[in-house]
């Protein structure tokens, strides 16, 4: 049987996905694991804490509960990267190279994110090609560059098994987001609930790609249940879903939310998303392994208010 170990558990995307995980293995087959306690929705299920720059404690956690399979997701992001460049160099690649490091001493599977920010200012902006020119300008995007190409070398030089997802900005509404340039797309849901207002830091035009958490736990899970013979690109996969602007997202909040203000304060983030695609060619992530995601704008904009709107009731 498989024991799988999620690293950075407690973040948006980990929360989520360790709730799919545990859906599909069994909660004892999954552990959780992150240095912040375990969150509300997984710590019904195991929990560990965990420093993942030491590969010490690391090697320590795998053997103990003899795990098959690593889903590494801990992370400094884009706009949290540039206010703190060294450590978040140091732990993107640490703990990058840590996880990598086991898939060659035996663990079986290895799944790493990359993102969208492995692309830059020379990079071209529409339906964004899976090989193109990779020019990145955060601290965030140049690990995640490195990163792919550690990731590239560890499959080609040691046989490792690692799988990777080059994210666009992710949206959900189970866990808050953890500092990236795309965080605005959920705190603006909400603002338009709880105060009928949202201050953005990005300009109304700003388009970019963007997924629901739902598409993204789907397109993690489709990868790595995938045959090995049929994964063809082992840096990391273009995906893609949707892509709108902040305007685009508050025109649609309208229809349910008709009082609701937005003003337009751009701010460093700004400058983050401009060297960002504006869409994402990913025909080899639909050809190799099938993706093809669930969530237009319209559904995920729906599927965001009924939810947060029931939290919120069932908070009173």
């Amino acid at each position: 049987m498989e024991k799988i170990l999620v690293i950075g558990a407690c973040g948006q995307l980990g929360t989520e996905l360790t709730l799919k995980l545990r859906d599909l293995f069994g909660i004892e087959q999954v552990i959780a694991s992150d240095l912040r306690e375990p969150a509300d929705l997984i710590k019904d299920g195991p929990f560990e804490s965990l420093d993942v720059m030491n590969k010490e404690a690391l090697d320590q956690l795998i053997a103990k509960h003899q795990i098959t399979q690593i889903y590494h997701l801990a992370a400094i992001l884009s706009a949290k990267g540039e206010q703190n460049p060294k450590f978040a160099w140091d732990l993107n690649m640490t703990s990058l190279l840590n996880v990598l490091e086991a898939g060659r001493n035996g663990v079986s599977k290895i799944y790493w994110p990359s993102s969208i920010a492995v692309f830059g200012p020379s990079t071209p902006k529409v339906k964004t090609p899976q090989d193109t020119i990779m020019d990145p300008n955060t601290v965030y995007g140049i690990s995640k560059l490195a990163g792919e190409r550690w990731c590239d070398w560890y499959y080609q030089k040691h046989g490792v098994d690692v799988r990777s997802i080059r994210y666009p900005g992710l949206i959900g509404y189970k866990a808050q987001p953890g500092g990236g340039t795309t965080d605005y797309a959920v705190d603006i849901f909400w603002k338009a609930i709880l105060e009928g207002s949202y201050d953005c830091f990005l300009r109304q035009d700003a388009l970019l790609p963007m997924m629901y958490m739902d598409d993204a736990v789907k397109a993690t899970i489709d990868l790595m249940q995938t045959d090995a013979d049929k994964i063809k690109v082992r840096s990391s996969y273009n995906v893609s879903a949707i892509s709108f602007s902040p305007e685009m997202i508050y025109q649609e909040i309208l229809k349910r939310y008709p009082d609701f203000k937005i003003n337009y304060s751009p701010d460093f983030r700004q400058v983050i998303a401009d060297s960002w695609p504006n869409s994402i060619d990913d025909t080899n992530a639909r050809g190799d392994w099938g993706w093809q995601p669930d969530f237009n704008l319209e559904k995920m904009v729906n599927t965001m208010l009924d939810n947060l709107e029931n939290i919120l009731v069932e908070a009173k």
